[in-house]
This record gives C-alpha cells, sequence and structure tokens, in this order.
C-alpha cells in the first residue's frame, strides 16, 4: 500500500511536467519515485559495508549485494577477481535484448577512499542528505543504477535492452600493473556503442551540469645529481649551482613555459640535499644536508593533468626540454613519467550524448544541463575506454565533501538521476548500433 500510495503521488505531480513522455516513461519515472525508499535501503546497506580499495572481503561483500539486486532484473553476472593486482576485482553484469541495437556500458565502483581503520564507517540520515563513507561517490551511484533498472523493467524497456554494467573494485586506488587491473574495463569499452558512467553529479550555482570530458592523470619524478663540495665554492666554474638550484631552475621553468588551456601539473613533494632519496612508494623522502655543503642530490614528485593524447604528449616533450638545459655543475637530471588514468576529450560524441540527455529534460520539465568546465572534474575510470567509444559522465547523485568524513548524498538527486538515466537509456538502448 505504501509503494501504490507512493505511485499515485507521482503519477499526478507528474502533469503536466511529464506529458511529453510516453507511457513507459511516465511508468518508470513513477516507479523511480515509489520505489525511492527501497533505493535509500539499498544505499545504507551498501554504505555499511566497508569497501576500502585494499579491503578485499568487503569488496566482495559489496559487490555479492549488488548481485542479488541485478540477477532477479535479469542480468547475468560474474565476478573477476583480480587478487594478483592487490585488490579485489570487478563485477560485470550482462544482459543481452533486441539484436542489432545500440550496447549500453554502465560504469561505476565499487569501493571508497575509507579503508577498515577508518573512524568513518556508518550510514546516518539528517533530513534530505545521507551521511556516510561512499554515500555519493560511488555507492550512490551504484543505487541509481539499480533504480534505474527496476524503473526499465517495471516499464518493460529493461527486456529488449543490451546492456553490459562494470563495476571496478579499486577505482579509488587502482591495483597494479594498471593495464591488468583495467583489461577487462578496456575490452567492455570496445563491446559498446555509449558509456555512461554514474559517478557524482557535478552542479554549479545550484544548477545540474552534465560532464562530456574528463583530464587524465600521470605522476612524474624529477631526479637531480650535482658535484657536492663546500658552500663557500657555489656558483663557481669549478663546482658549479648544486642539485636544489638545478631543482629550483627546472620547476620555476615549468610555472613559467609550460601553462595552457586546460593543463595543471602540481609539485606535490621537493626534497634536497647532500642526500635525497624516495621510499619505495615514492610518497617519502629521506634527506640528510648543512647549510654549508652544496647539495648533491635533489628530487621532486608532482602531477600532470592535461584534456588530450595529443596535449599529453605536447607537454611532456616541453618538460624534457627543460630539464636537458642544465646548469654548470649539473651531472644528471632525469624526469620520467608513470601514466595513470587517460584524458576524455569532449569529442562531438560526447557532446551528442548530453544533448540526448538534455532532450530527457525537457520531457521531464527540467532545465538543460550544461557542459561543465572538465579543469572540475579529477580523473575517473570512464576514462580508459574514452578512445573506443562516446560517453557521458556523472549520472550519480549530487553530495559534497566527497572523501572526507563530511561525505554526504543529496537524497533527492538519487530520484532525479535514476529517472533521467531510465529514460535515457530506453531511448539510447532502441536505437540502432553502428
Amino acid at each position: 500500500m505504501r509503494l501504490l500510495a507512493w505511485a499515485l503521488l507521482a503519477l499526478s505531480a507528474a502533469s503536466p511536467a511529464t506529458a511529453a513522455l510516453n507511457p513507459a516513461e511516465q511508468r518508470m519515472a513513477a516507479t523511480v519515485t515509489a520505489e525511492q525508499p527501497r533505493t535509500i535501503a539499498l544505499l545504507e546497506r551498501l554504505v555499511n559495508q566497508n569497501s576500502g580499495s585494499q579491503n578485499i572481503p568487503g569488496v566482495e561483500a559489496v559487490a555479492q549485494m549488488v548481485r542479488a539486486e541485478l540477477q532477479p532484473l535479469g542480468f547475468t553476472v560474474r565476478w573477476i577477481p583480480l587478487k594478483e593486482t592487490g585488490r579485489a576485482g570487478h563485477l560485470v553484469a550482462t544482459k543481452t535484448g533486441k539484436r542489432g541495437t545500440k550496447k549500453l556500458l554502465l560504469i561505476g565502483h565499487l569501493d571508497t577512499v575509507f579503508e577498515p581503520d577508518s573512524p568513518f564507517q556508518r550510514w546516518t540520515l539528517e533530513g534530505n542528505r545521507g551521511h556516510g563513507p561512499g554515500a555519493a561517490d560511488n555507492k550512490g551511484g551504484v543505487a541509481v543504477i539499480v533504480a534505474a533498472l527496476r524503473a526499465m523493467q517495471a516499464a518493460g524497456t529493461l527486456r529488449q535492452a543490451n546492456i553490459e554494467v562494470l563495476l571496478t573494485g579499486d577505482e579509488e586506488d587502482p591495483g597494479t600493473p594498471l593495464d591488468l587491473a583495467r583489461r577487462d574495463l578496456i575490452a567492455a569499452g570496445k563491446r559498446a556503442d555509449a558509456a555512461l558512467d554514474f559517478e557524482g553529479l557535478a552542479q554549479e550555482n545550484g544548477r545540474d551540469m552534465g560532464s562530456v570530458a574528463r583530464r587524465s592523470v600521470a605522476d612524474w619524478t624529477l631526479s637531480v645529481t650535482a658535484r657536492g663540495a663546500h658552500s663557500s665554492g657555489v656558483f663557481s666554474a669549478g663546482t658549479g649551482y648544486g642539485a636544489n638550484y638545478e631543482l629550483i631552475r627546472i620547476l620555476d621553468a615549468f610555472r613559467r613555459e609550460l601553462p595552457e588551456d586546460k593543463l595543471t601539473f602540481n609539485v606535490g613533494l621537493i626534497a634536497g640535499g647532500t642526500s635525497a632519496k624516495l621510499d619505495a612508494g615514492k610518497i617519502r623522502a629521506e634527506v640528510a644536508g648543512k647549510t654549508n655543503i652544496i647539495a648533491a642530490q635533489a628530487v621532486a614528485r608532482g602531477d600532470l593533468r592535461a584534456l588530450s593524447l595529443e596535449q599529453v604528449a605536447r607537454v611532456k616533450a616541453k618538460m624534457q626540454a627543460i630539464v636537458a638545459q642544465k646548469l654548470p655543475g649539473v651531472l644528471a637530471a632525469e624526469l620520467s613519467f608513470e601514466d595513470g588514468y587517460p584524458p576524455m576529450a569532449p569529442t562531438a560524441g560526447n557532446l551528442t550524448l548530453l544533448a540526448r540527455l538534455n532532450a530527457v529534460n525537457a520531457d521531464l520539465g527540467m532545465p538543460a544541463m550544461a557542459a561543465l568546465d572538465p579543469v572540475k572534474r579529477g580523473a575517473g575510470d570512464i576514462s580508459f575506454v574514452a578512445a573506443d567509444v562516446d560517453g557521458l559522465v556523472g549520472l550519480g547523485p549530487a553530495s559534497s565533501g566527497d572523501h572526507t568524513a563530511d561525505e554526504r548524498v543529496d537524497i533527492p538527486s538519487i530520484s532525479r538521476q535514476a529517472t533521467r538515466a531510465a529514460i535515457l537509456m530506453t531511448r539510447l538502448s532502441q536505437e540502432r548500433a553502428r
């Protein structure tokens, strides 16, 4: 009776705003609204199970909860274990529908940044906000996926849809080697005609935004060795400038010569002295030195974020050229890169998907969603399929405080996003594949 009341209320509220929707789409909108309590209950269960990226049993437990939701909808669900990468694995669910129509890839992740030793472990409901680890990133996105698929089933549109759901277990802290950790996601992208990413909804000035691009992220390490000597000889022809001055020269040249649109290059760690060595994880440095000794070793670590592969290649070449211009007394300067997430450029195909979403918005009586500046989003899993398939980011719920103990999901945005997703997926799934 409670669900029926919700459905009747949703149908009455849908007119005339949803008058442009066909009967199946109106049924989807009503189902999402009616099942919102069920969706929030699922989200609470997901949040209360710790699934930090390194908590392999916890990630597997969340995967089992999601499996229990997808199998009754007709999905074939399999678990891909990846313990050889140091992480749990990925959940893949597939459903075969009408031949010749578009295949959709839905992307999300099971893990969070909060490991079992974090004091932040439980869900609490605070009015229209849900407070908990991963409440938005990305368990809220997983809840949106389930809610949208259930709405499609209720409306009869899921039966003929071709959909693959891939939920990684290590988005927040990827396993290594990365090519193995993302092998199955890349393969899924090659099979798909459209990729929809269910990470958080971006908002600006209270308005929902669409995301058609994400920047890459690569780590870089700069190592310098120079002649060490007494400080009284610094700058002399026989001694030179030392490692620290060379490191500073290079980094300042980066600051002056590299800037361009959509590019950032951060320096996160610097060390220099008589000796300077990074630990195995490259997140700490062991350094020693005195004021009267010219530094013999220096090291810096940072990241590079760009919008296209061409931009990445161009900037890397500029950085290497700067490093090659050594000050006197410098014995060696080496710059190395560790590629991480590739870029997702704002292609015409991605913009077309946003236009399709805005057609849904128009029929729902919602404002159009402008494209978000990609500088305002971090890297994400959809980037691994961006070279092969058109994609759209941000179909998960709105939130605040992600990756902190203040993480809160906006409850009303869950149903809003699930409604949008169900209608968009239905419309896309009825189109002929190219």
